[in-house]
């Protein structure tokens, strides 16, 4: 009997390691099937909390250097007439990266297009802006790109310490302060580099502005309408390979799920189909 407790232990330990490497394989199965119907490289850039090691721990996950090296590896290894595709869904993350991520895509010769089939913040949101053709799920959104300094929107720092007299401000908000200008600044000129060539001078500062000067809260829904509106057009028709592929990156499981579904296609009813 302790031998089979001990076995069915073992078991228990190891079988999330099982799981997740079948969901590795699943994963370049539908990658490697999209590749072929598009004649595109693939790449998916998709942040949710994981279970790592065996012990089930969740870990959110951003957008950090070991992606950008990942992906600028991922394009290097990409002809140059060969199309990109990436796949988006993150909630952003450091900005070094993401801009690292961005001018990479923006400068690959071959059309480059970014699919979100649900959110890509921040950082995400940069990444989009350097493609050649952004697709959207209709209820999927994308966000601004105001810095965020600490734990605080550059911006409001800045309106913050310009409503106080300069004398009573101590030293540490005033450098804050001058962290987030420079902060604002550079994300702009990011923004406008990446919108130039395609855009122009006066429409890529518009829109830098719009995304980066705190117009909206950092969580604000961009939606595919509001992109379009302002020259972003990102309505489009999702692959539904994407979305196969996006069950493959599974929340951890919980003890009761927070949305249950039968996780069927269903037809009209009022007609009698099934």
């Amino acid at each position: 009997m302790s031998s089979i407790i001990w076995l069915l232990i073992l078991f228990s330990l190891f079988l999330p390691s099982l799981r997740q490497a079948r969901l590795v394989m699943a994963r370049i199965r539908l990658l490697r099937s999209l590749e072929e119907k598009r004649g595109s490289r693939v790449i998916t850039l998709v942040h949710r909390q994981e279970s790592i090691s065996f012990l089930g721990i969740p870990l959110s996950r951003y957008i950090n250097i070991e992606d950008s090296e990942q992906i600028l590896r991922a394009i290097r290894m990409t002809p140059q007439d060969m199309p990109i595709d990436i796949i988006l869904h993150t909630p952003g993350g450091l900005v070094l990266a993401a801009e690292q991520i961005a001018f990479a895509l923006k400068n690959h010769p071959a059309k480059v297009t970014v699919f979100v089939p649900h959110y890509a913040m921040s950082g995400g949101t940069l990444i989009a802006l350097a493609a050649d053709e952004i697709v959207m799920d209709a209820n999927a959104v994308l966000g601004p790109v105001d810095p965020q300094v600490g734990q605080y929107p550059a911006v409001s720092v800045l309106r913050a310490v310009a409503k106080k007299d300069p004398n009573r401000v101590d030293d540490e908000t005033l450098i804050l302060a001058d962290v987030a200008e420079k902060a604002i600044r550079q994300v702009k000129n990011t923004v406008i580099s990446i919108l130039k060539e395609r855009m122009g001078s006066e429409r890529s500062e518009e829109i830098a502005a719009l995304l980066t000067e705190g117009h909206w809260t950092h969580d604000y829904p961009l939606t595919c309408e509001r992109l379009a509106e302002m020259g972003l057009p990102a309505c489009g028709d999702m692959p539904r390979e994407i979305y196969a592929l996006m069950d493959k990156f599974p929340q951890p499981m919980r003890t009761r799920p927070s949305v249950e579904f039968i996780p069927v296609p269903y037809g009209d009813r009022r007609n009698g189909t099934s």
